[in-house]
């Protein structure tokens, strides 16, 4: 029986110190899930797990695509696209650049005012990315091909309805 004891105590005491809790593991970054992100490059691979042994599953190429975290894993992140395809990237292919993707077909209205009887300067293709620079209850301050105003925040994705920033 003391021997038993002892292996039991030899063993626990053997773990190792560094042992991550599942908080760590499975919210590493401490940052709110879900949350918006953008792809930092043109090329980025995402696969059908958490590491480079599962298959690649998509190819994204256009940097600054608005993608939404929906679960973390060490230093992989499962993302989601405005289409709803979900996989894994590696974190370092992602960014905290805000930007989102115009929804109203066949093209947003870009606002010079957050006001809809204000003049309209542009008109931003559906599926096309803008660059979010701040959002205030309904309206989000964007730049898109060197113009910067403003779109209704339901017609975009990659920012929450309830959300704001500056």
């Amino acid at each position: 029986m003391y021997h038993i004891i002892f292996a039991l105590s030899c063993f626990l005491f053997a773990q190792p110190a560094a042992a991550q809790t599942q908080e760590e593991l499975f919210n590493p970054s401490g940052l709110q899930i879900p949350r918006f992100v953008s792809l930092k490059s043109n090329k980025i691979f995402s696969r059908k797990g958490p590491g480079k042994r599962f298959p690649i599953e998509w190819v994204y190429q256009q940097k600054d695509l608005p993608v939404e975290i929906v679960q973390e894993f060490d230093v992989w992140r499962k993302i989601k696209d405005y289409e709803g395809s979900e996989s894994w990237v590696h974190q370092g292919l992602l960014s905290g650049k805000r930007t989102a993707i115009a929804l109203q077909d066949p093209y947003t209205q870009l606002y010079k005012k957050k006001e809809r009887d204000t003049k309209v300067i542009g008109l931003v293709e559906k599926g096309a990315t803008v660059e979010l620079l701040g959002c205030f209850d309904d309206w989000c301050k964007v730049e898109a091909l060197n113009y910067k105003g403003w779109i209704e925040k339901k017609n975009l994705w990659g920012i929450y309805e309830s959300e704001k920033f500056q």
